[in-house]
């Protein structure tokens, strides 16, 4: 991963944004890839450890290696990990710092987006996996209408004439395109399946709360001035359903693909 990515360097502020999504899309994803205990895993682009953990709690694993460009990030991981089968270091998805045929499985977490070259790192997982392995990954659906968690900021950015804050590589989230690279990287047993999560905000200052990390990493939020920032709030706000008591709750989606390294 190259430095004119977009990075997170506040573990806990990714955990109230996007931690959660994670575990609500992960524990949908991981019964559906269904691995056997014992395995060797690298978990790639693991940021603070919340797939990581959700790894290490549902599917026994021998050991996990955590790969991350942040050592913020990481940091908070070690933290938040207990079982101390997980271990943590700095790398890049595009070359990782480990021998073929090091793991039983690989995993990309709502990461593959942000790699600038998916192809490239999808060949890494595929080299770093033993024959007969397996390889996964979940995006959010950056494309389809209600696929990513901050849809609605995206869509008011867009409606006010702003560029709405997008991986680079947000095209690969697309079912078709995850299919295609997993084809093509020469994985066998390749599936696909859409992933629908839900998750309810207590007000839309806690949905707001929540959001702030993506707000200051928004070169459009970040050029509005302090009128313009209210108003594009009252936007989001008017875009997000709540009910009697204020709760918002709304569903977003993620596309997952799943393969093994042939050879088996």
């Amino acid at each position: 991963m190259t430095e004119n990515q977009i990075r997170f360097d506040d573990g806990a502020g990714y955990e109230r944004m996007m931690g959660i999504w994670s575990r609500l899309a992960g524990e949908v994803f991981l019964n559906w890839v269904a691995p056997p205990s014992s395995l060797r895993w690298v978990d790639i682009g693991c940021g603070n450890g919340a797939f990581t953990e959700l790894l290490v709690d549902r599917c026994a694993p021998a050991e996990v290696h955590g790969i991350d460009p942040s050592e913020a990030q990481l940091s908070f991981a070690r933290t938040r990990h207990k079982a101390g089968i997980a271990q943590f270091r700095q790398g890049d998805a595009l070359g990782l710092p480990f021998p073929d045929r090091s793991f039983d499985a690989a995993v990309m977490a709502l990461v593959i987006f942000f790699v600038p070259e998916p192809a490239k790192g999808v060949a890494e997982m595929k080299r770093v996996v033993k024959p007969g392995g397996t390889i996964s990954a979940y995006a959010w659906d950056m494309l389809g209408e209600g696929g990513f968690p901050m849809a609605a900021m995206q869509a008011e950015l867009r409606a006010m004439g702003r560029k709405p804050m997008l991986p680079p590589s947000y095209e690969v989230s697309r079912m078709d395109v995850l299919r295609e690279l997993w084809v093509s990287a020469g994985l066998t047993d390749v599936e696909t399946r859409a992933i629908t999560v839900s998750r309810t905000f207590a007000d839309f200052d806690d949905y707001w709360s929540s959001v702030r990390i993506a707000m200051s990493m928004a070169q459009a939020v970040k050029e509005m001035s302090p009128a313009e920032l209210e108003q594009f709030k009252a936007r989001v706000h008017a875009r997000l359903p709540a009910d009697a008591s204020g709760r918002i709750t709304y569903t977003s989606r993620a596309n997952a693909v799943k393969g093994r390294t042939p050879g088996a």
